[in-house]
């Protein structure tokens, strides 16, 4: 009885150590995979603190790169301005007109076109502005009979017909082979393109309806001024 309580204990015990052999083994191992875990965290922040400052700078070298292919334009203007003239004017703008043309310009055109070519095709946005000149009005141009005002209008004119740059732009341009293109058939283009805005809003009756504006407009003004009535002659 005595040697089989010892062997049973002795068995016990070994079980014992056994087990807390097993609870020491697993503890090791989760100490080791935390120092491990932590370990690579404390790495990878090191790589990214690392990295940071070259994709930092890659980003700037490509901003940089980007301004060389692209440069901003600077515009320094001249501190030194000239007057050439001053003018009064007494112009009465009656009406205006907002025009779109296209302009096709071309030069070095024939057998060798593909060779010395230039072709541009321009999308132009204009402004026609007319009135009548009320510098024009003269005092023979009104007179007063039995509380009538008789007024004879100078003709109406177009003040201002040019483009309007912000609007318009080169929609297609092709040029030869062996050149560059010509650096001043844009700038006829867009010359050739202010006469043409000008003659449409001529064709269309601008200076008509300038006059009939301005006439409408003057009549408020002279009835307001007290004038029994008001007739414009041709």
């Amino acid at each position: 009885m005595l040697l089989a309580s010892i062997i049973s204990f002795m068995e016990n015990r070994n079980n014992f150590v056994f087990i807390l052999f097993g609870f020491l083994v697993i503890g090791v191992l989760l100490l080791i995979g935390y120092l491990l875990v932590n370990t690579v965290e404390k790495s990878l922040q090191q790589a990214q603190s690392a990295i940071q400052p070259l994709s930092e700078l890659t980003q700037n070298v490509s901003t940089q790169v980007a301004q060389v292919l692209n440069p901003t334009p600077t515009i320094i203007p001249d501190p030194v301005t000239i007057i050439h003239s001053i003018r009064s004017l007494a112009r009465l703008e009656t009406i205006q007109y907002s025009v779109e043309k296209v302009i096709t310009a071309e030069s070095g055109q024939g057998t060798f076109g593909f060779l010395f070519g230039d072709r541009l095709l321009l999308v132009a946005h204009g402004v026609v502005i007319a009135g009548v000149d009320l510098e024009k009005l003269s005092p023979k141009d009104l007179r007063l009979e039995n509380g009538v005002l008789f007024v004879r209008l100078p003709p109406a004119e177009i003040f201002i017909a040019t483009l309007d740059n912000a609007k318009s732009y080169v929609y297609d341009r092709e040029t030869g082979v062996l050149t560059k293109g010509n650096i001043q058939l844009e700038t006829e283009a867009r010359r050739a393109a202010e006469e043409e805005i000008r003659k449409a809003a001529l064709e269309d009756g601008i200076l008509e309806q300038a006059s009939k504006n301005a006439q409408t407009y003057l009549l408020r003004l002279f009835l307001q001024l007290g004038y029994r009535d008001v007739v414009f002659e041709e």
